[in-house]
Formats: C-alpha cells, sequence, structure tokens
C-alpha cells in the first residue's frame, strides 16, 4: 500500500511562544530550530512573527545564516502580514524567503476588524504577492479564523479561495483560530475544500480549547489534509495547539495510511530542552513525554508484565528513548518492588521481600514518595542490615550569603576512611556547595553525576518550620536517577539528597 505523506510544520518558535511567559532568546531559537530541523526532522518550522523586535529580527537572522550554510532555507518560515510594504522589508532584513500571510478567513473579522469587502482585501493580498515574488519570496497564506469562517460565511471562504487559486500560493493554511471545531466539523471543513480544490495544497493548524485538537489533526488528515502544524510540549495561546509527541504517535500507530518523516525517539530530547528553554514544567501524565505516562504504579500491573507484559500496548516507551518503570508507593505490590531491586542489583528472600513491601506501602500511605534510590536505604531500616554502605558522609559545612557578595560554602568530607575539606563560591549557596564538593571529588579523580532536575516541595499553610522536600534528578552514565532530602531548611535538604547521590553512587558502582 502506497502511503500519504504528510507535512509536518512545527510553530514552536512563533505560536509556541505566544504562550503567556514564554519568551525564546536568539541563540535558543537557532538551538531548537537546528534540532527540529536535523534531529526531529520536520518538514518546516515557523520561527517568528514579523516586525515584533529587534531581538525577534536578531534571532530570524541567526536561524536563516544557519539554514543557509545547511541547504534549509526553504523550511524556515515567518509569519507576515498584510501591511503594504513593512512585513516585505523586514522579511528581506531577516533573511527568510518563505512568508506565512495572515489573512482574514471570515466575514466577520473581515467586516469589524479590517472593515473592508472581500474584493478589498484580495486586492491587497494579490498587491503584497506580486511585491513578494518581485522579491523572491515564496507565500503561503493563513485564513485567520477559518473555522468559524466555514460555520459562518462559506461563500465568503470559497470565494476567498476561488481568488487564491489564480495566485502563485505554495499552500493554504486552515488554522482553527479559536480551537472550536468539533471531530466532525473539520473532517467536514476540509474534506469539502480537499474535494473542491484539488490542485491546491492545504494544511490545518488545529488549537486545543476544548481538549480536541489531537481527534481534530486525524479528522482534518482523514479528510485529506497535506499536512499540519504542531508544538513541542502543545505551547501556544489560550490552551495550546496540538502537541507533537501525542500527533506522531498517533498517526503512527492509528492511521496507517500515511507516514511521516519526523524520529519518534528524537521527541522526548526536544520536548525536555523546550520544557528548560519555557519554563513551563511538563505535566507528569502528559502523553508520550509526561514523567509518569511509562510508570506503571499498580502492583497487578507489574504483575501482569511480568508474567506476559499483559500491561504493555504499542505505545512502547523505547520508541521515544525512554525506560518502562514501577512506581514505589502504597498501591505498589511485590513485582513493583522486585523490579526495582532487580535494577540496583538487590536480591531479597520472599519473606524480606514482604516486610520491605509493607514498608514502602506505609510511606505510601504518609504521602511520602520513594525513589528506587531509596529502597537500599528502607531494606537497611526494615531488615535492620548494612544494605547500603555510608561510604561518603558530609561531615561539616558552612554556608554563607551576603548583599552584594558571592554565596560560599566551606564543607568537610569523609569517602571511606579519608576527611577533605574546600571551599568555593557558586551562583547560590547550593551552587557554592556543589562546586566545593566538585573540588573534592576532583582530588580522588572521580566524577560526580549531571544534575538535570531540581524540585522542592513545600507543603501549603505558610509555615516557617515546614519541612521541605527537596528531589534531585541525576544522570550518570547514561542512567538517571533521583534522590531525596527532607528538612526545614531547603538548602539542607538539597545537601541531604546529594550524600545519598554520593553513597547511591558509591553503591550502584560496586554491587
Amino acid at each position: 500500500m502506497k502511503r500519504r505523506y504528510i507535512e509536518i510544520m512545527d510553530t514552536t518558535l512563533r505560536d509556541g511562544e505566544q504562550t503567556s511567559g514564554v519568551s525564546f532568546s536568539a541563540s535558543e531559537k537557532l538551538a531548537l530550530a537546528q534540532l527540529l530541523l536535523t534531529e526531529v526532522k520536520v518538514d518546516r518550522v515557523e520561527v517568528a512573527s514579523a516586525r515584533v523586535s529587534a531581538g525577534e529580527l536578531e534571532a530570524v537572522q541567526q536561524i536563516t545564516n544557519w539554514a543557509a550554510s545547511a541547504g534549509l532555507l526553504d523550511k524556515v518560515e515567518v509569519l507576515t502580514f498584510v501591511d503594504g510594504q513593512a512585513s516585505l522589508d523586514w522579511m528581506q532584513a531577516s533573511g527568510a524567503k518563505v512568508m506565512n500571510l495572515l489573512t482574514k478567513g471570515s466575514l466577520n473579522h473581515l467586516t469589524h476588524q479590517l472593515k473592508k469587502k472581500p474584493q478589498e482585501h484580495f486586492d491587497d493580498i494579490q498587491r503584497l504577492i506580486t511585491k513578494a515574488q518581485q522579491a523572491d519570496l515564496q507565500v503561503n497564506i493563513y485564513l485567520e479564523d477559518w473555522s468559524n469562517g466555514m460555520r459562518n460565511s462559506p461563500g465568503y471562504v470559497l470565494q476567498f479561495l476561488n481568488f487564491l487559486q489564480t495566485q502563485p500560493v505554495r499552500r493554504i493554511l486552515l488554522p482553527d483560530t479559536l480551537g472550536v471545531l468539533t471531530p466532525s466539523e473539520t473532517y467536514e471543513f476540509v474534506g469539502q475544500l480537499v474535494s473542491r480544490y484539488p490542485e491546491l495544497h492545504f494544511d490545518f493548524h488545529a488549537h486545543n480549547d476544548y481538549d480536541l485538537s489531537i481527534a481534530n489533526v486525524m479528522e482534518a488528515i482523514r479528510a485529506g489534509a497535506h499536512g499540519i502544524h504542531l508544538t513541542v510540549n502543545g505551547l501556544g495561546e489560550r490552551a495550546g495547539n496540538a502537541p507533537m509527541a501525542s500527533a506522531i504517535a498517533v498517526l503512527r500507530d492509528f492511521m496507517p495510511d500515511v507516514k511521516t518523516g519526523v524520529v519518534e525517539k528524537s521527541l522526548y530530547q526536544v520536548s525536555k530542552i523546550v520544557e528548560t528553554f519555557s519554563g513551563l514544567r511538563i505535566p507528569d501524565n502528559k502523553p508520550v513525554v509526561g514523567d509518569n505516562v511509562f510508570t506503571q504504579t499498580a502492583g497487578i500491573h507489574a504483575d501482569g508484565d511480568k508474567k506476559n507484559n499483559l500491561y504493555f500496548n504499542t505505545l512502547l516507551p523505547e520508541r521515544f528513548g525512554r525506560k518502562r518503570s514501577y512506581a514505589l508507593g502504597k498501591t505498589s505490590g511485590k513485582a513493583n518492588i522486585e523490579n526495582n531491586l532487580r535494577e540496583l542489583g538487590i536480591q531479597l528472600s520472599e519473606s524480606d521481600l514482604k516486610k520491605v513491601t509493607q514498608r514502602v506501602i506505609e510511606l505510601g500511605d504518609q504521602k511520602e514518595v520513594v525513589t528506587r534510590e531509596d529502597l537500599p536505604y528502607v531494606i537497611s531500616d526494615v531488615l535492620n542490615t548494612n544494605a547500603i554502605a555510608s561510604r561518603v558522609e558530609v561531615l561539616n559545612y558552612v554556608l554563607t550569603h551576603s548583599k552584594d557578595l558571592k554565596p560560599s560554602a566551606t564543607l568537610r568530607v569523609r569517602i571511606d576512611e579519608e576527611q577533605f575539606e574546600e571551599n568555593a563560591q557558586g551562583d547560590g549557596q547550593y551552587d557554592a556547595f556543589m562546586n566545593a564538593l566538585k573540588k573534592i571529588y576532583g582530588k580522588k579523580k572521580l566524577t560526580l553525576p549531571v544534575l538535570t532536575d531540581y524540585a522542592v516541595r513545600i507543603p501549603t499553610g505558610g509555615h516557617t518550620d515546614a519541612l521541605c522536600e527537596t528531589i534531585i534528578t541525576w544522570k550518570y552514565k547514561n542512567r538517571e536517577f533521583k534522590t531525596r532530602g527532607l528538612d526545614s531548611d531547603q538548602t539542607v535538604s538539597a545537601i541531604k539528597a546529594t550524600q545519598k547521590m554520593l553513597n547511591t553512587l558509591d553503591y550502584a558502582h560496586t554491587a
């Protein structure tokens, strides 16, 4: 069966940046454009809106300079406006060659925002397209508020498309601007246009206001759309756009008659980078890229997986460069504990395993987080054994913080039978502590793991003496693990989590 190719246009850097509170720097935009085009392998990237700011122009110039040298300039697109010469001048200054011209796709927008008649709008567009051609620019056309146009003024939309099919336009972009379409409407409206204008290329651009963006993407493609617009992590105005990872997984698993060029294994990587650059954390339960989506929590599920992968589906974590894990908490069963102990290289007798399982359940009832790396400590506590040796101990430390002076830390650490003392400065007290620790480990010619995430949880209520829980994620030799510290002082709780990491690291190395 010949599979129909679907173009993927990523608009994280344009529409995604319209997420409240999100602003990417020029260097971040360049890095993401490079990653999206060369690693994720989307077909096109929409990187900016024209005339926004000097910083936006600089970012696009950096992207187009790189893209031109890599032979990818035709894959870089910019949102422009029907504004005479202004957007064209901006495009030429930016070095971009593809403009996505924003026009009015509903009579309501045309009448009340532009206060123009359809033919006046079409004449303005034609003049701009002619100038764009003379400037050697390629033009795609956005029909803003197209979804409401199809609902309330379909005659105007068809009149507009009759005009556009006479113009040298590469693609028609159909946005559900306000995220109001139902899947059945999406199929009906897109199908009507694809059937009526078989020579035109139609892209569908979904918003997620009713949480229907992925369903609408599926129906648009089923109706014959030639391309779809997505954003990493579903960033975008209001409730965001259709999320890339979910859309790509759905197309692969449920629409076997279509294909894309996207590399699935790159989706998690770009998701985490966008999370860092945007400052917006990915919800733990977000499909495909959330921390919990490949985590089995119920003990019966872990048991079923052990016996015949009974709780697996085609959405396998390995497709996205991830691994399945088994959560530890009040619903944990022996199978969960066994899976995690196996990863640590620990074996327990049946009776000891029952005791440890019961203790993990008790901790879960108390709403305490138990990580895999906590298990040796739980074993030591429950079985009164030395399941994990405290080879590393933070003996003493002094942390300072002064106005207009860099924070500093002095600490003494025992590693086996040796003691070391060092001091260092940092951007904060914990950073200073880590810098001093790195000096000590440098003396031992040992490398510390990379800190990849730092999460702090403080109970609600506002008490100044409330216990603070710090959960730190580390990466060491392609393995990620978490350690946890608890104290009324946030920095001290982080130091406790770090000491656990130091002993966990040694334990994992010698197990």
